[in-house]
Formats: structure tokens, C-alpha cells, sequence
């Protein structure tokens, strides 16, 4: 069977998302690169461990989330189902099991906020870890005084942790926010729909889906 590790040592995929994240970056986005993908990789399989379930599964959320982005490569406009097509030919050209291709494909093909819906549960998890990687080191632009709204916030967020309870109840967002940069009300206007993706995300889990930003409990 296919691994994690087997696919971040493709030097194919390196190079796929290395050239995504060049053209984000010639877009103005924010980092989409190993930093990323690594860490949606990581938490998405943290948190279907966390729930309990089995090994294989987690194994295909950490590929799908270090798979999800190289649709940016085509263009940043559905980037989610080009991604899923990139994905599907890569996978199958390095053997992966068919079942285990649709699985990684839908939740890569869904993980967008514009047309996403978590169908499963890797697609759920997914849309968590990604949704969630709000962070300074993500910002390209060094100069605050030209910092778009995306750039204030991202650059705002000191800290981010993604954390289920130990009753397996709550899936929290914690963001620290620095607001000499941006507003949690700056935060709600760009991201207000990637949070209610992450609740129906976390209720496919059978969670529910709180943010807390500075202390205080938002959602």
C-alpha cells in the first residue's frame, strides 16, 4: 500500500508544489508550500487518530493533505478539482489501491470553502487542518504598510492550535491575535466562510466546532 512517506519523496510532488506555491506567490497569496502542506498533512491525520480511527485512514488524510494544493499549479481558481486530477493520475501511476484514489480525490476535490462539502470523513478532516493554518509565517510581504486585508490577518495570528477535548466533544480553533495588525472583526470578513466549512466539517465528525480568538469564544 501507498505511504505517506513514499509520496513526500517524490521529487515529482516536490516540484508540483514547490511551482504551485511560485505562482501563489506571483498572485500575492499567502506561503502554500511544504510549511503548509506538511502541517495539514499532520493535523488532519491527528485528528482522525484522535477519533479513533484506523491506521489506513489516517495514512490517506496525510497524503490528501499533502496532495491538496497542487492544483494551484493549473490556476488558483478551482484549484481544488484540478488538484483532484492531478492527484488521481499521480496516485495511480504509483500504484495506489482505486478505493483508496477516491477517497484521497473526493476529500482533495472538496476542501475548497467556495464548492467543498465534507463528504467523508478524510474530506472532514482535511477542511479542519487546512482551515485552520492561520499563522504570521504564511505572509510573503514583510511590509505592514502595504499589507492587504489577507495580510493583516494572517500576519495578526501569533499562534494557532487546533485541539479536541478528551471527551472527543469539541474541536477547538485557538488563534492569538495581535490586533495592532488586524481586528478579529478583520478576521470574520475574510474568513467568516472557511469557519462555518470547518463546522459542518467538525459535525461530520461528530464534533462540534468552536473558535476562540484572545480567550473570548466566538463560534
Amino acid at each position: 500500500m501507498l505511504t505517506y512517506e513514499e509520496i513526500t519523496k517524490s521529487e515529482a510532488i516536490k516540484t508540483y508544489i514547490i511551482r504551485a506555491d511560485e505562482s501563489l506567490g506571483a498572485l500575492g497569496f499567502t506561503e502554500h508550500s511544504f510549511a503548509h502542506v506538511i502541517h495539514v498533512a499532520q493535523t488532519a491525520g491527528y485528528i482522525l487518530q484522535t477519533m479513533g480511527f484506523d491506521s489506513r485512514t489516517v495514512e490517506l488524510a496525510k497524503i490528501a493533505g499533502y496532495l491538496h494544493d497542487i492544483g494551484n499549479l493549473v490556476n488558483r481558481k478551482d484549484h481544488s478539482q484540478s488538484g483532484a486530477v492531478m492527484a488521481w493520475s499521480i496516485l495511480n501511476d504509483m500504484g495506489c489501491d482505486p478505493a483508496e484514489v477516491a477517497t484521497i480525490v473526493t476529500a482533495i476535490g472538496n476542501h475548497d470553502e467556495g464548492t467543498g462539502v465534507p463528504v467523508n470523513a478524510v474530506a472532514a478532516a482535511m477542511i479542519l487542518a487546512d482551515k485552520a493554518d492561520v499563522r504570521r509565517s504564511r505572509v510573503r510581504n514583510q511590509d505592514p504598510a502595504t499589507f492587504d486585508i489577507h495580510d493583516r490577518v494572517n500576519y495578526s495570528v501569533t499562534k494557532s492550535t487546533l485541539q479536541i477535548d478528551e471527551n472527543k466533544r469539541f474541536v477547538t480553533l485557538q488563534l492569538s491575535v495581535d490586533t495592532a495588525f488586524g481586528s478579529v472583526m478583520d478576521y470574520f470578513e475574510i474568513f467568516l466562510q472557511r469557519m462555518m466549512l470547518c463546522r459542518k466539517a467538525a459535525e461530520k465528525l461528530g464534533l462540534q466546532f468552536k473558535l476562540n480568538i484572545n480567550g473570548q469564544q466566538l463560534i
